[in-house]
């Protein structure tokens, strides 16, 4: 079933972890919190394929898991947190995952975390959309003014309950 279009898919190299995706993922982070047991590491290591069939994964998912595609799996419902145990059975880090799946080094991507993280510029958007320097100066200030709307109707509704008992 095809996913439903939100704005923040337009972020490269993000996969946001939302409902939609916790549904999807919900075999692939099963596995991989079944991970956290030393007799199901043992298991899943001594024959992968067959292990992964106690799970309800798809046959994207189960390519993913057996390929070690972080990525893919992260856009196939795996939540980063989840997917980290595969990564910590095979005996890797946090480090090294991200490294692999921004595709640097280990030293690079520490350098790169370390110098303040990856520039925006040429990371704002997939499709190349970014507003101009008014229209998002302009949002901030419609935002204020709303939320002072929000004050004043609570406000009003406070002294409303207040008035009843």
């Amino acid at each position: 079933m095809a996913r439903e279009h939100k704005d923040y898919e337009d972020i490269p190299g993000t996969f946001v972890f939302d409902q939609e995706r916790s549904r999807q993922g919900y075999g692939i982070n099963m596995f991989c919190m079944s991970l956290m047991k030393e007799d199901n590491r043992k298991a899943f290591k001594a024959n992968e394929a067959e292990y992964l069939k106690r799970f309800k994964l798809t046959p994207e998912q189960t390519d993913a898991v057996l390929r070690r595609d972080y990525n893919r799996m992260l856009e196939l419902g795996g939540n980063i947190y989840f997917t980290a145990k595969l990564g910590a059975t095979d005996g890797h880090s946090f480090q090294h995952l991200a490294a692999v799946m921004t595709g640097s080094t280990q030293e690079d991507y520490a350098k790169m975390m370390l110098g303040g993280g990856r520039s925006i510029e040429g990371n704002r958007s997939k499709s190349g959309k970014s507003k101009s320097g008014k229209a998002a100066a302009a949002k901030p200030a419609r935002a204020a003014k709303g939320g002072k709307a929000a004050k004043g109707k609570s406000k009003t509704r406070s002294k409303a309950r207040s008035k009843r008992g």
